[in-house]
């Protein structure tokens, strides 16, 4: 009457692998300059500049960007944004603080979340990047070289 149904164990489906930070500017580092490239971006720290990012942009809860049309794939914003975004989906954190248009294909926000601007929905975004196989992120500071992303960088407060 009662028989253990025999089941058939399929593999678990891996899901495709999400966008992943591989660079950090970190607390406490003031950068002047443009990012472009490809790949994940995480900035805890300061930035002032172009940023033109084939891939994930996170702004954490310390950072704070200065940047007049930042363009990227992903864009979740967790600390203080200025200027206007142009990505296929845009993330405000609780936290987040965005004075700025934002023109995206999906956006989410947050409870506590601060926007300032104007929100386009399309449904289709060109961020107008061509995508370029084999391209690593490169950053160039003030100076007009062009550095790796371990270069030396000017630290808030200044020398001990």
């Amino acid at each position: 009457m009662f028989r253990r149904r025999e089941e058939t164990t399929n593999p678990p489906v891996q899901p495709a692998p999400a966008e992943r930070v591989t660079s950090v500017l970190g607390p406490g580092t003031i950068w002047k300059g443009s990012l472009s490239g490809s790949g994940g971006v995480r900035i805890e720290g300061a930035f002032e500049g172009e940023i033109a990012l084939r891939g994930l942009l996170v702004v954490g809860a310390t950072g704070r960007v200065t940047c007049p049309h930042l363009r990227a794939n992903v864009v979740v914003i967790a600390g203080a944004m200025r200027g206007d975004i142009t990505a296929e989906k845009v993330e405000i954190r609780s936290t987040g603080r965005v004075w700025g248009d934002v023109v995206t294909a999906a956006f989410t926000t947050e409870e506590g979340a601060f926007l300032r601007g104007q929100i386009r929905m399309e449904d289709q975004v060109d961020i107008g990047l061509a995508p370029v196989s084999g391209e690593e992120l490169s950053i160039e500071g003030e100076e007009g070289v062009m550095i790796e992303t371990t270069g030396e960088v000017e630290e808030e407060g200044g020398e001990g």
